[in-house]
């Protein structure tokens, strides 16, 4: 009995013995029935014709490419110890060729407070630049750079009165010092304005989804026919990166100051010849219920006086009594000082203008010739 015991624990121990060399050889056992492995490389599928829409960002992108420049910044610091002066880098943006001149745009934030600047082509070639001038209100500046070699072609002037929301969008830049990247979308809305930190506002700007991030700033916005309708300026994002929603400076705002900054190295805003204050604005706003822009002091001799305007008086107790306030420019309602101002830059120095006031509590209206304000 004992014997039949261990005689089959013999032959069960032997078959799992077996079974286990099977499975630890079974990867070889199938090697030697596999086919020979074919060690070349796979055939390429034919991918046939480009679709229209691809061909046609293709070309737009090869076009503009080279009129787009790579702006990188240096400050000036002194050393606390030494009293040694060097430069260290500032920042990085973008900019395009404006003119067969040697001109480039860019944003003004690009080069704010930059001792000095250059600018890279897309070939490869690089050159200090100059500052030629500038509007902060705008956040627009024009650089130059030398003439004496080939310049790269200007980049097409388009339109911006004109554009549609949905309009195809393509920007071009050096996004984190990517140079030279592509992004697309659509024109997502018109006409917006966005608060800088100095104060200013910057208005009738374009708002597209095209990726924009930082070192974006300063590069064209070009419609699909490659003309150019912005220059990208900003961006909306809690995290600092690109969330979809960019801003851009229309051209026809561009076209308007860009001639100005190259011919006097300051654009001359269109004014009044009025004085007025943000902050005391609001708040005689809210203590009077009366949305406008109230007139503190007009301007002797200026076009204000000239058309008849009033301005704020002092009371025997040291108050202020308002005088006019204005309420509309040819129709289109201000509420405050950077709406006005806003208002009166979309015309002319010269132009005669229809302004509405609020005057001891009657509305009329008053045609002023715009003057060259500061």
């Amino acid at each position: 009995m004992r014997d039949r015991f261990l005689a089959r624990l013999f032959w069960l121990t032997l078959a799992a013995a077996v079974l286990i060399l099977i499975w630890r050889a079974a990867p070889d056992i199938e090697t030697w029935f596999a086919p020979t492995p074919d060690a070349t490389p796979r055939g390429v599928t034919a991918r046939g014709d480009l679709a229209a829409d691809e061909k046609s960002t293709i070309e737009l992108f090869e076009r503009s490419k080279n009129s787009v420049v790579y702006i990188t910044t240096k400050s000036q610091v002194r050393d606390f110890w030494t009293r040694n002066v060097f430069t260290v880098p500032r920042g990085t943006g973008s900019g395009f060729i404006w003119d067969n001149a040697g001109h480039v745009i860019t944003n003004y934030h690009v080069i704010e407070k930059a001792s000095e600047a250059t600018v890279k082509l897309a070939d490869g070639r690089s050159f200090k630049a100059a500052l030629v001038g500038a509007s902060p209100n705008h956040d627009i500046a024009v650089l130059r750079i030398g003439i004496g070699f080939k310049l790269p072609p200007p980049v097409p002037l388009g339109e911006s009165h004109n554009l549609k929301v949905g309009q195809k969008v393509f920007a071009i830049g050096n996004p984190f010092g990517l140079d030279w990247t592509l992004t697309t979308g659509i024109v997502s809305a018109l006409d917006r304005s966005l608060g800088e930190d100095n104060g200013n506002t910057i208005d009738h700007l374009i708002q597209s989804d095209a990726a924009i991030n930082p070192g974006n700033s300063g590069g064209p916005l070009l419609d699909s026919a490659g003309r150019l309708i912005g220059i990208n300026t900003a961006i909306y994002s809690p995290s600092g990166a690109s969330a979809g929603i960019g801003f851009a400076v229309p051209v026809d705002t561009v076209n308007r100051i860009v001639p100005q900054l190259i011919k006097g190295g300051k654009y001359l805003r269109p004014a009044l010849g009025i004085e007025v204050d943000e902050g005391l604005n609001q708040r005689l706003a809210q203590l009077r219920g009366i949305e406008g822009v109230v007139i503190l002091r007009v301007t002797p001799g200026s076009a204000a006086e000239l058309t008849g305007l009033k301005g704020a008086t002092i009371s025997r107790d040291g108050g202020i009594v308002p005088g006019d306030t204005i309420v509309a420019v040819e129709g289109k309602a201000v509420e405050s000082v950077g709406n006005l101002l806003a208002r009166l830059d979309d015309f002319e120095v010269g132009e005669v203008i229809k302004i509405s006031v609020l005057r001891e509590g009657k509305k009329i209206e008053l045609p002023v010739t715009l003057q060259p304000g500061a």
